[in-house]
């Protein structure tokens, strides 16, 4: 089987710029570099921290996020792609930093089988943080 390692996640916004502030504001990813897609007539940047990367895409006319998407339980109902999720430490001190930021909190799970949290960027796509349980 051929060999690969993770890349990227992708998102459209309806303003790069605000997305680039959102991502280095609120998650500390910083700018790796710009560009336009002529087939797609996207304005683009590839932000990253550490070895994570996000590519955001901004595309004139493009839709909206549909509101069922918002929100995890409904958006599992559309097949597609769904999130991102990143491991954290600590959920409770991560939600604790996000509510400072004023970060939208979609949807928190303190469950005997996990724990963790959705938040949504500043255009409604949702990302997944998780506290791995103790072995």
């Amino acid at each position: 089987m051929a060999e690969f390692t993770f890349h990227h996640g992708g998102v459209s916004v309806p303003s790069l710029d605000q997305a680039i502030d959102w991502y280095g504001r609120v998650l500390g990813f910083e700018v790796e570099r710009r560009f336009f897609i002529e087939a797609a007539q996207a304005d683009t940047a590839m932000v990253r921290k550490g070895g994570l990367r996000f590519e955001l895409f901004e595309v004139a006319g493009a839709a909206p996020l549909p509101e069922d998407r918002r929100h995890p339980p409904a958006d599992l109902k559309t097949h597609g792609n769904k999130h991102l999720a990143f491991k954290v430490d600590d959920i409770d001190a991560f939600l604790a930093e996000m509510e400072t930021k004023g970060v939208d909190i979609a949807f928190v799970v303190k469950e005997a089988f996990g724990r963790g949290c959705f938040i949504r960027d500043c255009a409604g796509n949702l990302i997944e943080f998780v506290e791995e349980p103790d072995d």
